[in-house]
């Protein structure tokens, strides 16, 4: 006989996401962008996928860069289905605005050294 308390009962809930900050223009209006790896189904290869979502953040507390926990809603505009939990790290710097749309952490986002140079 199996035990009732051995399977892990199915939570029920909103879904909670972790993402990044990739647009921070509109009042109470985030674009975050969840990265996520799926295995490609002929190869295997591990390949990045994202996802955009647009979020309400009532308070304007998150910026462009920032990690951000998400969380699903009811519909709140055509576009937005997610709430803004928290923050869970801040972005070191507001350098990342002049790059909008550019993921943060990628390599355009690095500073060159050559410009430092001359």
């Amino acid at each position: 006989m199996a035990d009732a308390t051995a399977t892990p009962a199915k939570s029920t809930g909103p879904r909670h996401l972790t993402g990044i900050v990739t647009r921070d223009k509109n009042l109470k209006t985030r674009r975050v962008e969840v990265t996520r790896s799926v295995r490609h189904p002929k190869y295997g290869k591990y390949v990045k996928q994202r996802t955009i979502c647009y979020v309400h953040d009532e308070k304007n507390e998150s910026h462009l860069g920032d990690t951000v926990e998400i969380a699903e809603s009811r519909p709140l505009s055509r576009t937005k289905r997610w709430n803004l939990v928290r923050v869970v790290t801040k972005s070191p710097s507001r350098t990342l605005s002049k790059l909008e749309g550019a993921v943060a952490g990628s390599d355009a986002a690095a500073p060159t050294p050559a410009a430092d140079a001359k």
